[in-house]
């Protein structure tokens, strides 16, 4: 049975430069669309909302408007009655009776001026909810125009970089299998951890790159010498030298061309 070829260290920071190298060109991608795909889904929201708003309000001022027609109904019947108790009271017999229409009269004539008063009332709140619908109409015909140029925006990044971070991100997949698992999940942890997702630096002047911390010499020879897997104490990120970096990044560079 032939023995399993053994990965040296330096393969192995190779292979996770490699992949901190695509990984960086995913999230240069992700970085143009920015805020956007957020900015989009709360104009969605925020239209979605003022839709609601005008339609709950337009229930409302039809509920009203409903209200008026009964209450109009009410005064009619009223006058009906009031008519009946008039064609009475020619035909009555004696002053109690008299008096006893007179009053139902009366109370129909009562009834009229709280029907005519609610009337009233009712036809002041639809103009204020009216006022409320206007204004939340205007404000949602300004947010659609805004979310539609948003869309376009957001539509014509990822048409014009989807293909690339697709091919990036299936690139990542399969350099990410070839890094063993107890590193790939170093890596993955960093990067969530770490500014700009950079979990694996290269030393820039004595420091690792993106920081101010010198590195001491014997530590520099260490990582030149790639024979241990080095965490910068600052940072916390995997440290390579730098010809090494610059090697890998020209090979990146070859693959996408």
């Amino acid at each position: 049975m032939a023995k399993k070829k053994e990965i040296s260290v330096e393969q192995k920071l190779r292979a996770l430069y490699d992949l901190q190298l695509i990984d960086s060109r995913i999230d240069d991608i992700r970085n143009v669309r920015g805020e956007l795909p957020l900015e989009v889904e709360d104009l969605e929201d925020e239209v979605a909302g003022l839709n609601t708003r005008v339609a709950n309000l337009e229930q409302d001022v039809a509920n009203l408007e409903t209200d008026i027609n009964n209450k109009k109904l009410a005064i009619e019947e009223s006058n009906a009655l009031m008519k009946k108790y008039d064609e009475q009271q020619q035909k009555v017999r004696n002053n109690r009776e008299f008096d006893s229409l007179s009053k139902e009269v009366e109370f129909q004539e009562l009834e009229i001026q709280l029907a005519e008063k609610r009337i009233n009332e009712y036809k002041a709140k639809i103009a204020q909810k009216m006022e409320v619908v206007d204004a939340t109409k205007e404000k949602l015909a300004k947010q659609e125009k805004h979310l539609s140029h948003k869309k376009a925006e957001l539509d014509a990044i990822l048409k014009e970089t989807e293909k690339d971070e697709k091919l990036l991100s299936e690139k990542s997949e399969e350099f990410s299998k070839a890094i063993e698992g107890h590193l790939f999940s170093a890596y993955s942890r960093i990067r969530t951890k770490v500014k700009n997702g950079l979990a694996v630096v290269a030393i820039e002047r004595g420091a690792s790159g993106g920081s101010y911390f010198t590195i001491p010499p014997q530590v520099q020879l260490e990582i030149a010498n790639r024979k241990k897997i080095t965490i910068d104490e600052h940072s916390g990120r995997i440290l390579v030298d730098a010809a090494l970096a610059e090697e890998e990044k020209a090979k990146i560079d070859k693959l996408f061309s």
